[in-house]
C-alpha cells in the first residue's frame, strides 16, 4: 500500500489505541473510513470525466485525419463537353470515297 508492512501497521494501531483510548478508537476509525470512502468516490468521478474527455479528443483527432467522404446523394461529375455533334465524325477522318470535292469521278 504505502510501503507499510504488518509490523509497522501493528505499531501504528498500538500507538493509536494508547493515544485515543479504547472508547474513542472505534469512532475515529469509523470517521476515517467514511472520509476515505468519500475521497474515493470523488476521485473516481474525476477519473471518469477525464477518461471521457480523452476518448472524445481521440475521436475528434481520428475524424479530422480521415479523408472526407463524398455525400451519397450526389450525381457523378458530368463528362467534358463534346464539340462535334453526336453520330458524325470530323471532316479529317471521313473516308476518301465519302469526300465530295465537286468533281465527277471516273469509274
Amino acid at each position: 500500500m504505502f510501503g507499510i508492512g504488518l509490523p509497522e501497521l501493528l505499531v501504528i494501531m498500538i500507538v493509536a489505541l494508547i493515544v485515543l483510548g479504547p472508547k474513542r478508537l472505534p469512532e475515529v476509525a469509523q470517521a476515517l473510513g467514511k472520509a476515505l470512502a468519500e475521497l474515493r468516490k470523488a476521485t473516481s468521478g474525476i477519473t471518469d470525466e477525464l477518461r471521457n474527455a480523452q476518448i472524445m479528443l481521440e475521436h475528434e483527432v481520428r475524424s479530422a485525419n480521415r479523408p472526407p467522404v463524398p455525400p451519397l446523394n450526389t450525381a457523378p461529375p458530368a463528362p467534358p463537353p463534346n464539340t462535334a455533334p453526336t453520330g458524325s465524325t470530323p471532316p479529317d477522318t471521313q473516308p476518301a470515297a465519302a469526300k465530295d470535292n465537286g468533281s465527277p469521278t471516273n469509274s
